[in-house]
């Protein structure tokens, strides 16, 4: 999904940057540290920490997806950071030499991963005695009409059940009490969360359908065995649930919760 991802990333940004600016002001980032940013996707939160922390500071941004790497890249590269390294590898087997980062940032990251205890601990391991962590996941279903909207329409026309209990997703962490928890027997203190609004804007329901065609890997999965015309089909159905967020303009914007958890180590 690489490709509708760089299509998109303007819109995706756009919205989503007051969720990084959020992240690096919990983490406590300064100039000169060293941060490690886990499943940057394109880039994100490691282009705002770049910067903050400056050329006497370094960022490490790890995915397991090279394309999305490479968008991060050109990104970084376009804005003239250099102080970013960009790293294929998979946020549960992190390879680096303990007590070396003074934050760790992962923004809708920790709820796809399956075995987040041990990544925790792995994390924590990796943070220098006064690092932070902090982190964002998305809030309950009914409080993210982003994902909601399109996802749960392709559900009714399927008739597709939804993912059992204790599946890796986008709300897999929804639960605050239970997120908190699980940083706490990693060995983290101090933990805080605060929830966050996040809107996101397309010109049209069509737009936004157009932009779920391009992002959504889990709508793809479910669609993948279906005929050409059915998907069709579905693709106009999540287009007639969408018109009914958008305001007489037309214009379709979609506030969303995030929930920001942040921990000393």
């Amino acid at each position: 999904m690489a490709a509708g991802w760089k299509q998109w990333w303007k819109t995706i940004e756009q919205g989503a940057q007051p969720v990084s600016d959020r992240l690096v002001e919990l983490a406590g980032i300064q100039p000169g540290q060293r941060v490690l940013d886990l499943a940057t996707g394109i880039g994100e939160p490691a282009v705002t920490a770049a910067r903050i922390v400056g050329p006497t500071g370094r960022v490490v941004a790890i995915d397991q997806a090279p394309q999305m790497l490479t968008i991060a890249r050109e990104r970084a590269a376009s804005l003239g950071l250099q102080n970013i390294d960009f790293v294929e590898m998979d946020a549960e087997a992190l390879e680096f030499p303990a007590y070396v980062f003074h934050g760790i940032l992962c923004r809708w990251g920790l709820m796809f991963l399956p075995n987040l205890p041990a990544a925790l601990r792995r994390m924590r391991g990796l943070l220098t005695a006064d690092g932070r962590l902090a982190a964002a996941v998305w809030g309950p279903p009914a409080n993210v009409p982003l994902i909601t909207v399109a996802m749960n329409t392709v559900r009714q026309q399927l008739q597709a059940p939804p993912p059992p209990p204790g599946v890796p997703g986008p709300f897999s962490l929804a639960d605050v009490t239970a997120l908190e928890q699980a940083i706490s027997r990693a060995g983290f203190t101090g933990i805080r969360s605060e929830r966050l609004t996040v809107t996101f804007e397309w010109a049209s329901a069509e737009a936004y359908t157009g932009f779920q065609r391009a992002i959504a890997a889990s709508i793809k999965t479910l669609l993948a065995n279906e005929p050409i015309e059915r998907q069709e089909h579905v693709w106009r159905a999540v287009t007639d649930a969408a018109r009914n967020h958008a305001g007489s303009d037309g214009v379709l914007k979609l506030r969303n919760e995030a929930i920001c958890v942040t921990a000393r180590r």
